[in-house]
């Protein structure tokens, strides 16, 4: 029977590759860069092939080592899932909660979420980051997330649908679009400033119609509802994240021809989907509960 491969070979392989060399792989790994050119030379011996190919100075990645990169970026992940695990069961449920939210989910809904949920888990720390399109992305890939809403699943995750989003086209009512007093064409809103929101994220994507002359962009939906409420543009919000300001006039829906509505899904995810914590499954449960309980779930 042949000897099994070392977890920490597969790290160091993976550490050379994401780190650009030997010696920033060691610096990263927190070891000498002995103990990394060691790993990788008994890996290639345990395996009977070349993961590397020497390039000058740089180590370059075989054909075959392309290939183990792959397998082994799953191995270390399942490895570290049930690690994660392990840990969250001897301790009986996490010390701290990471929830990325998008900028789509109301807020007094994940206010309602999380007051139901500290009732029964009050000793579970909670870390709410606010996020817009693909700072959502981010925060699963980076791991700096546990249980995510988001209106994209990024790919290599799984999501459940939560519920679906009316976005809808507004402006204060005193703003000039709702002076004209008739049905509005794309036309007229080319020629008034847009309100919009910037993506946290680092991919910096774009969402709806953005063909208006002028443009405000700001980084939190709160700012730009305000803003809007102010008179300074319009823009396309979520019905539920406005209702208060549609309930008391602040703003107004445009009498738009054509996509005075827009429609959006939002997703649950988790970011470790075989191994979430118990404090986690019960604030996702939660989720779906609080949602289902006002009348929004997809279902």
């Amino acid at each position: 029977m042949k000897e099994i491969i070392p977890l920490h070979y597969w790290q160091s392989l993976m550490a050379v590759v994401d780190h650009g060399g030997y010696a920033s792989a060691a610096e990263a790994l927190g070891k000498s860069q002995s103990a990394v050119s060691y790993a990788i030379q008994r890996l290639e011996d345990q395996l009977g092939l070349r993961v590397f190919r020497q390039e000058g100075r740089r180590a370059v990645l075989t054909p075959a080592g392309h290939i183990l990169l792959q397998r082994a970026r799953v191995l270390v992940e399942h490895a570290q899932g049930l690690e994660f695990a392990a840990r969250q069961m001897a301790e009986g449920q996490e010390a701290v909660l990471r929830l990325a939210v998008d900028g789509l989910f109301p807020d007094w809904l994940l206010l309602q979420t999380l007051a139901a949920f500290s009732a029964g888990c009050s000793s579970t720390r909670i870390e709410v980051l606010e996020t817009v399109l693909s700072g959502t992305d981010d925060a699963l890939l980076q791991r700096r997330a546990d249980l995510a809403i988001t209106p994209r699943i990024p790919q290599g995750f799984s999501g459940e649908p939560l519920m679906q989003v009316q976005f809808v086209a507004v402006a204060a009512p005193n703003h000039p679009l709702h002076q004209l007093k008739r049905t509005l064409e794309w036309a007229d809103l080319r020629q008034h400033r847009q309100l919009v929101v910037r993506d946290s994220g680092s991919g910096r994507q774009s969402a709806g119609w953005l063909d208006a002359e002028q443009r405000w962009t700001f980084s939190h939906p709160a700012t730009s509802i305000q803003a809007a409420c102010a008179g300074l543009g319009f823009a396309w919000y979520p019905a539920l994240r406005i209702r208060q300001e549609l309930a008391d006039g602040r703003l107004t829906p445009l009498p738009l021809a054509e996509g005075r509505h827009r429609y959006a899904m939002l997703y649950r995810v988790f970011a470790r989907p075989d191994f979430p914590g118990p404090a986690c499954q019960n604030l996702a449960l939660g989720l779906s509960q609080q949602v289902r309980a006002a009348g929004l779930s997809p279902d």
